[in-house]
């Protein structure tokens, strides 16, 4: 879409690397995908918990909460999640620039979205967390009733059951749910970010 030729970018007063300064650690997008019932929303939560109590300041954009808000109305077709994911990649995108460590915690099953999010960031901001949980440990899980649903026909549209999730090739950070605990994943990720230098 043309970008309306009235429209101009406004720079702030305050600048990326005076927020940084600020906070004292560096912004940065955890971008958590996986299967429903994998474990992103609990585990994006127990990071936050943790960086928190670490003295970092933190957001969590969690893809139910995002839908009740910001993305009411969108429905769960093709098109409707890529641009359910274009929303919550600018969304995130701002808070990064205001210098926090933002986490998202959806689906987001097209790598093509993914690789869209990614590119809008700066170099090394983004970091995708794929949380790697077998289709048959979500839906033993099933925390909502999803799954059954899925199976029964009354949700079309359904990530693993009738529509597509691309595995993340590359991710910056590989957990698996089924092997580790909440808490090893958590060491995993916050490891991460220490040996990399995003956080002291």
């Amino acid at each position: 879409m043309k970008q309306d030729e009235n429209i101009v970018w406004h720079t702030q007063t305050v600048s990326r690397d005076q927020k940084q300064a600020h906070k004292g650690h560096k912004p940065v997008l955890l971008w958590y995908t996986g299967l429903s019932g994998s474990g992103k929303s609990t585990i994006a939560n127990a990071v936050e918990a943790k960086l928190f109590e670490l003295g970092c300041h933190t957001y969590l954009l969690d893809g139910d909460n995002v839908r009740m808000g910001l993305n009411k109305g969108l429905t769960f077709s093709d098109e409707d999640r890529v641009e359910n994911i274009r929303r919550i990649s600018e969304v995130a995108k701002l808070f990064v620039e205001a210098g926090l460590i933002v986490s998202t915690a959806f689906i987001s099953p097209f790598a093509a979205d993914r690789a869209q999010a990614r590119s809008i960031m700066t170099d090394g901001e983004f970091l995708e967390v794929f949380i790697d949980t077998p289709i048959e440990v979500c839906e033993s899980r099933d925390p909502k009733g999803l799954y059954k649903k899925a199976r029964a026909g009354e949700i079309p549209n359904f990530t693993g059951i009738s529509s597509a999730f691309d595995v993340p090739q590359n991710p910056e950070i590989h957990v698996k749910t089924a092997e580790q605990t909440i808490e090893q994943s958590v060491e995993k990720i916050v490891s991460y970010l220490k040996l990399n230098g995003i956080i002291k």
